[in-house]
């Protein structure tokens, strides 16, 4: 009986555990903040710079949600941002476009690199991993080759009020704009062929195309969405900061992925959860905030965004994964005679480095005057 209620109760939760994990860890570091800095973690102005953070991800985690309920990957979504934001910014003072024209030409520019990002998984038949890692040295390289190292600064006030501005009596305006990018996403997802065909895609591709799926198509169109709203980040990045070169936005890529998988969008495919990539953005930028706030060098805060980053992505796949065998729980999955095996191998490389370094020190001389 009470196996059953059990059960019943998983069911019931299973749907919600996407938004409900990543929302318990907030209350986490919300917790530890509050005992730890709480006048300077929760006063308006540092709220306010932590939404800001995290809209420059929002458009790029709900297009990211597509790409990778469809089993896909997208690496090259930083050097988007940053080349066609470098365009838009000579097309303004070197060219003397209008700033709504420029925005709009960068916007759509990064469509059509996410088209060819599309194009070349697709119709090459290269791997959306290697296809967009590639990419990504094109297009960074691109970016460099026009940029010839300098800084373009102060733009428009189109711009900045699109990185930075406020609507009177309302949210700051790039906050806004992610809301509205994941309100699109939802209506996609839930009323649109795009969305239900995108995670019958993720479950089996095999299987959509004999069902008459355009596999292929539905691929492009989520590719091309993720080149627009990268664009539309490096535009939001550009005004955020009144400056733009060709090496901006470098960790994209991996901050927005990693929101989008602890959010609860499965990497295996099949499973995408927008609430739950909102709720994931919200939750890095809170976590590198606390980083800042608490004071750490920021050489160790880079050191602890990725540990917590793999440790959340490690642990959410592992949640996720339908085809474990066996019980057990948690330690009977990592208690097999093969990681066994390896947890024996880092402990014994672990303990040559230890004595090495103790026969350093044993052997050492004097300290060698550097310069």
């Amino acid at each position: 009986m009470a196996e059953n209620a059990q059960n019943q109760l998983k069911e019931r939760l299973d749907p919600y555990m996407a938004i409900i994990a990543p929302l318990a860890m907030i209350l986490m570091i919300a917790a530890f903040m509050g005992i730890a800095e709480p006048t300077r973690y929760f006063r308006l102005s540092n709220l306010n710079i932590i939404l800001l953070e995290a809209a420059l991800y929002m458009p790029m985690a709900m297009a990211m949600t597509f790409v990778i309920t469809q089993r896909g990957i997208d690496l090259s979504i930083g050097s988007v941002a940053a080349l066609t934001s470098i365009i838009m910014a000579f097309l303004i003072k070197q060219y003397g476009f209008p700033d709504w024209a420029a925005v709009s030409i960068a916007i759509c520019l990064g469509g059509l690199l996410g088209l060819i990002n599309g194009l070349i998984i697709t119709k090459f038949r290269v791997p959306d991993l290697i296809g967009t890692l590639a990419m990504d040295l094109v297009y960074r390289g691109l970016a460099l080759v026009l940029a010839k190292g300098l800084v373009l600064a102060r733009f428009p006030d189109l711009i900045t009020d699109i990185g930075r501005g406020r609507l009177e009596w309302f949210l700051p305006i790039p906050v806004t704009i992610g809301i509205l990018a994941f309100i699109v996403g939802f209506v996609l997802l839930k009323r649109t062929h795009f969305g239900r065909y995108s995670i019958a895609i993720g479950s089996s591709p095999e299987a959509a195309e004999l069902t008459g799926i355009a596999v292929d198509r539905y691929k492009l169109h989520a590719y091309i969405l993720m080149g627009t709203m990268a664009a539309l980040a490096g535009v939001m990045l550009a005004g955020k900061l009144n400056a733009v070169q060709a090496t901006s936005a470098p960790y994209f890529n991996l901050h927005v992925i990693a929101a989008v998988v602890v959010g609860g969008t499965s990497l295996f495919g099949g499973r995408a959860s927008l609430l739950g990539s909102f709720a994931g953005v919200l939750l890095l930028s809170m976590m590198i905030n606390a980083l800042v706030t608490l004071r750490i060098e920021f050489f160790w805060q880079s050191v602890g965004s990725g540990v917590v980053i793999i440790t959340s992505v490690a642990l959410f796949t592992w949640l996720q994964k339908k085809d474990r065998d066996g019980g057990g729980g948690l330690f009977a999955a990592f208690a097999t005679p093969e990681n066994i095996k390896i947890v024996k191998l880092s402990g014994g490389l672990l303990a040559l480095l230890i004595a090495l370094l103790a026969l350093g020190h044993f052997l050492s001389g004097a300290p060698v005057a550097s310069g």
